[in-house]
């Protein structure tokens, strides 16, 4: 299988010469990150039928279009990844073309043992903390903003392939506003598995003196629904917010350790 490394842009012929078809093999931290949104985008600048999908390896790809379209679209695969991706191997070998029209992101196929590397959390972006700052937007003030360029990742994960029902997320359904996101794929949040707000997301409150609520989301929230005890005694309220944006208590420092370092 050939390897693939870096190339320069040139002009791609889409149009003309014999379908291929090539069988991706993509390897390295490309789940969570945005990637398979990418590959769908590539293979429609590049006129390509296929699919691409998520397993626990990595990212599988199957595309069909000229030879030209293709080894331009092979050296893109590493070239122009996410930003927040590591692409480590791109390799590839033909198999037979069947004549696909469309391209798809396919459900991830399970029960593979898992053998992929995993991103870690990731800063919010300016785009997302530009929403969550802005008075007329649907996310203003949400403290779990995110899409495919940052928020959690390492921190929500159950398991591979990287799938919302393999996270945290699992037991927040997505609202209309935001599944017309997911499936959108020129918007930010196409395939972004932690994608949510105000509406269906996680909240938080603060609880003191036996449960009595001092702060936080109040009631607006779907994650405040969840009583004192069920947060207690680690419900699904507690797994779903708390185990994915993890909440890390400070010690204080004793008398003895202050302005003292070890």
């Amino acid at each position: 299988m050939p390897k693939m490394t870096g190339a320069a842009h040139t002009a791609v012929h889409t149009e003309g010469g014999a379908a291929e078809r090539r069988a991706f093999r993509v390897s390295g931290i490309v789940q969570g990150v945005g990637y398979r949104p990418f590959v769908y985008r590539l293979a429609e600048e590049y006129a390509l039928s296929g699919w691409v999908l998520n397993d626990s390896a990595g990212v599988g790809i199957e595309a069909e279009g000229t030879a030209a379209a293709l080894d331009a679209f092979a050296v893109a695969l590493a070239d122009d990844a996410p930003r927040a991706a590591v692409v480590t191997a791109v390799t590839w070998q033909a198999v037979m073309p069947c004549g696909e029209r469309t391209f798809r992101i396919l459900p991830s196929p399970a029960g593979t043992r898992a053998a992929t590397l995993v991103s870690p959390d990731l800063a919010v972006c300016a785009d997302c903390r530009r929403e969550i700052l802005s008075a007329a937007d649907r996310r203003y003030g949400y403290a779990f903003t995110n899409c495919t360029n940052c928020g959690p990742r390492y921190s929500i994960i159950r398991g591979v392939p990287y799938d919302r029902p393999l996270t945290s997320m699992a037991v927040f359904p997505m609202c209309p506003a935001c599944q017309r996101e997911y499936d959108d794929p020129r918007d930010r949040r196409f395939h972004a598995q932690p994608n949510a707000c105000a509406a269906c997301g996680p909240a938080y409150r603060l609880l003191v003196n036996g449960g009595v609520q001092a702060g936080g989301d109040g009631d607006k929230r779907k994650g405040a629904g969840y009583s004192a005890e069920n947060w207690k005694s680690g419900g699904e309220g507690k797994r779903g917010v708390l185990r994915g944006w993890r909440y890390v208590k400070r010690k204080k420092p004793t008398s003895s350790g202050m302005g003292r370092r070890r």
